[in-house]
C-alpha cells in the first residue's frame, strides 16, 4: 500500500498528468469559492434577516437565544470562506474526480501495467453521478458532525474517517469500474472494505492538507488504480486451480 501511495504521489507531477493538475486545481478554487461564498451568504442572511424571520415565527420569547445564536452566525459568516473551503473540499474533490478520472487512470495504466489490457473510459454521467452522491453524502455526513465539531474535539475524528470511507470507496469504485460492471465494482469494494478504507485513510490525510489538496483527484485516482490492480491479482491468484499433488496422482 505504501508502494502505490508513493507511485501515486510521483504520478501527480509527472509530465503527463501536468496539464490535468492545471485543470483540476482550477476547477476546485472556482468550486470552493462558488460553494464557500454561498454559505457566507446564506449565514448572513440568517444573522441579519432570519433571526427577525425566527422571532416571528416562535414569538417574543426567543428572543435572547435567537439573539446569540444571530451573533455566533454572524462570527461564523466572517469566517465560512475560510473553514467552508476546509470543510467542503473533499466534497469538492468527489465532483472534480469524475470530470477528470479516465484521464487519470488511462496514465497509470499505461505506464504502470502496459501488458494488462486498458480499461474501459466510463462514461462522463456515470462518473459525474457518483461524483455528486458521494459530494452530497459528504456534505451531509459533515452537517451531522458539525456539532461535535462546535462542542467537542471528537467532531474532527469523525470527519478524517467520514472522509477516508466516503473518498476511498469513490475512488476505488471509479478505478474498478473501468474493468467490472458497476455492481461487481460495488460488490468488490464490500468484500475488500477493510483494505479500501485503510486506502481511504491515505487520501483522506492528503486531503487535510490545504493547498496541496486541490491535488487529490490526481492522488486518489492514481493510488486507487494501484489498489484495484493489486487486489485483482491477489483474488486471480487465489481462483486459480491448485496443482494436483504427488499424493492425489
Amino acid at each position: 500500500m505504501l508502494t502505490a501511495a508513493a507511485k501515486a504521489l510521483a504520478a501527480i507531477l509527472s509530465p503527463p498528468l501536468r496539464a490535468i493538475l492545471w485543470k483540476a486545481i482550477g476547477l476546485a478554487v472556482v468550486l470552493v469559492a462558488a460553494l464557500a461564498v454561498g454559505l457566507q451568504g446564506l449565514l448572513t442572511w440568517f444573522a441579519t434577516s432570519g433571526e427577525v424571520w425566527a422571532e416571528a415565527m416562535l414569538g417574543p420569547g426567543f428572543h435572547t437565544p435567537l439573539n446569540i445564536l444571530a451573533w455566533i452566525v454572524s462570527i461564523a459568516a466572517g469566517l465560512s470562506v475560510v473553514v467552508g473551503a476546509i470543510f467542503l473540499m473533499p466534497a469538492i474533490t468527489s465532483l472534480v474526480a469524475g470530470i477528470f478520472v479516465d484521464d487519470i487512470a488511462e496514465h497509470v495504466e499505461r505506464e504502470h501495467y502496459p501488458r494488462d489490457a486498458p480499461g474501459a473510459a466510463l462514461p462522463l454521467g456515470i462518473a459525474m453521478t457518483e461524483g455528486v452522491k458521494t459530494a452530497l453524502l459528504t456534505i451531509v455526513v459533515y452537517l451531522v458532525a458539525l456539532p461535535f465539531v462546535l462542542f467537542a474535539g471528537a467532531g474532527f475524528i469523525i470527519f478524517f474517517i467520514a472522509t477516508a470511507w466516503l473518498l476511498g470507496r469513490e475512488y476505488f469504485e471509479l478505478a474498478a469500474m473501468r474493468f467490472r460492471p458497476a455492481a461487481e465494482a460495488k460488490a468488490m469494494r464490500k468484500h475488500h472494505a477493510l483494505t479500501v478504507f485503510v486506502a481511504g485513510l491515505f487520501i483522506a490525510a492528503f486531503v487535510s492538507i490545504p493547498i496541496v489538496n486541490l491535488a487529490t483527484p490526481l492522488f486518489g485516482m492514481a493510488f486507487m488504480v494501484h489498489m484495484h490492480k493489486r487486489l485483482s491479482a491477489r483474488g486471480e491468484r487465489l481462483a486459480a486451480p491448485r496443482e494436483p499433488s504427488a499424493r492425489a496422482i
